[in-house]
């Protein structure tokens, strides 16, 4: 075997070194070439092509600086955002994950001379967050996509309307304390008021009653005709009688009093306790309507999940990166649900099958009228029928139609939270 063999242990150390990253001061960006030592990048520089490319260059050489600055920006934004989204990372670990690709936009050839100076111009730019430690500086990546804004300000659109509606519950509360506080008032003069009645003062006062009878004409009649056929008696027998008389009479007004006492007193009990059962009510129906607030409350907590894919579900593509095959903003049919958070679809149109996750699909709303399913919320996995679309909003009013709940109608639902059922079979 010769000496300058393909085989030969050279011929293989220098493809070995070939293949790795080498120095950075011996890469020629215009011509995209990689020398392997000071010998090798003079030899390059010296050569036809690379005089070339350098007259060109010369013509106009901001255009291509801006040009490899714009190219450079780009993919080491694009590394940040796949590899380290939600983290905050040292700028030297990202510079050294971005030169791991050897065919890489080099810095040498950008307007930024060191790291620290693009760094700095990420953070004036507001493209990343970045600060500077004792360790270095750090990159945080600030996510601007239309996807990621949405998603953002659907998020904080809920978290107003959760403080909302506990500020209004508060309200509420509020109310139903100064509307029991006010009924309440007037029961309590009212039995001061008879207290102060039935007190009695210092001094002994007799109560007398008197009370006239009446009687008929014939009645009286008959008393002067007795009156005048009876024989006269003593004095002392009449005064005798008519003390009797007087005593019997008393009795009969005093047993009189007592009863119309009782009377009115019944007529009094059977108004207070009629008012009483109504003040009654209201409570009873203000705490039922309180209760069952704090269970949709405790509904909402239990039943909120952050995945909603089902089977069945008409759902559509947002995915960009499949653009390219056509079905971005198509729709399709949920087929089956891999893991919790990625979907099997089938596409409605041309019948394809794809896996997509659920970041990249968004629910569907049909027509007035259409079938639902809520997919997320206190009434996850019931079936509805949809009956009006608030577009200021962004909610839905539902009627629920299976289920334990059937009938209850929902007056503001969210739009992620309920899909378009497929009725296909």
């Amino acid at each position: 075997m010769s000496k300058n063999g393909f085989l030969t242990p050279k011929a293989i150390a220098n493809r070995i070194k070939a293949k790795g990253l080498q120095k950075l001061r011996w890469y020629c960006q215009m011509c995209q070439k990689q020398c392997r030592d000071e010998n090798g990048f003079k030899c390059h520089c010296m050569s036809e092509s690379h005089q070339r490319q350098m007259q060109v260059f010369g013509d106009n050489p901001n255009r291509f600086v801006h040009g490899f600055s714009e190219e450079f920006e780009k993919t080491f934004l694009e590394h940040v955002r796949r590899s380290h989204r939600f983290s905050r990372v040292a700028a030297t670990v990202l510079y050294n994950e971005y030169i791991a690709d050897r065919h890489h936009v080099h810095m040498n050839s950008t307007q930024w001379a060191t790291l620290t100076e693009f760094v700095k111009h990420l953070g004036r730019t507001g493209k990343c967050k970045v600060d500077e430690t004792e360790k270095g500086w750090f990159v945080t990546y600030i996510d601007r996509e239309p996807e990621t804004l949405l998603r953002e300000r659907l998020k904080n659109k809920r978290e107003r309307a959760e403080v909302a509606d506990e500020v209004r519950h508060e309200r509420e509360i509020e109310l139903q304390i100064d509307r029991a506080a006010k009924s309440s008032r007037p029961t309590e003069a009212l039995d001061d008021q008879e207290k102060k009645l039935l007190q009695r003062n210092g001094e002994e006062v007799k109560v007398a009653f008197s009370f006239a009878s009446v009687r008929s004409k014939n009645e009286d009649a008959n008393v002067d005709d007795a009156s005048r056929a009876a024989p006269k008696v003593s004095s002392v027998f009449s005064g005798e009688g008519n003390a009797k008389d007087g005593k019997e009479t008393s009795k009969q007004t005093s047993t009189d009093t007592r009863e119309r006492g009782h009377g009115f007193a019944d007529m009094k009990d059977n108004a207070n306790s009629g008012s009483g059962l109504r003040e009654a009510a209201k409570a009873g129906a203000a705490a039922l309507a309180q209760l069952m607030e704090e269970e949709e409350k405790v509904k909402e907590k239990v039943n909120r999940k952050d995945f909603w894919l089902v089977e069945g579900l008409v759902v559509k593509v947002m995915s960009k990166s499949l653009a390219e095959q056509g079905f971005y903003k198509q729709k399709g049919v949920v087929r089956k649900v891999i893991g919790k958070y990625v979907a099997e679809i089938k596409m409605l149109e041309g019948g394809a099958i794809l896996k997509v996750d659920q970041e990249e699909l968004e629910t569907v709303i049909p027509q007035i009228g259409g079938l639902v399913k809520i997919v997320n919320g206190a009434y996850r996995g019931s079936t509805a029928k949809l009956l009006a679309i608030d577009t200021a909003k962004f909610t839905a009013k539902v009627q629920v139609e299976k289920g334990i709940y059937d009938g209850r109608v929902l007056n503001a639902v969210e739009y992620e939270d309920i899909c378009k059922v497929s009725t296909s079979s």
